[in-house]
C-alpha cells in the first residue's frame, strides 16, 4: 500500500501518506487512533500501524 515509505514514518511522512495537515496528524496520534512511539520529542509511526488504521476506518 505504501511501498515508497520506510517501515517507520515521521509525522511529515504520515501527513504525506494520508494527505492531511500536521494538526490533523497530531490529533490522530494524541487520540491514539494511529499507534506510535516517541524517541525523545520525535514521533515515529510504524507503517503497519498506519495500514491498520486505514483498514479500520474503511470498515
Amino acid at each position: 500500500m505504501f511501498n515508497n515509505f520506510d517501515d517507520v514514518l515521521t509525522v511529515e511522512e504520515l501527513c504525506e501518506a494520508l494527505k492531511i495537515g500536521k494538526n490533523a496528524a497530531y490529533r490522530l496520534l494524541n487520540e491514539g487512533k494511529v499507534k506510535e512511539f516517541r524517541i525523545g520529542r520525535v514521533w515515529k509511526i510504524s507503517k503497519s500501524s498506519l495500514e491498520s488504521y486505514i483498514r479500520q476506518q474503511s470498515g
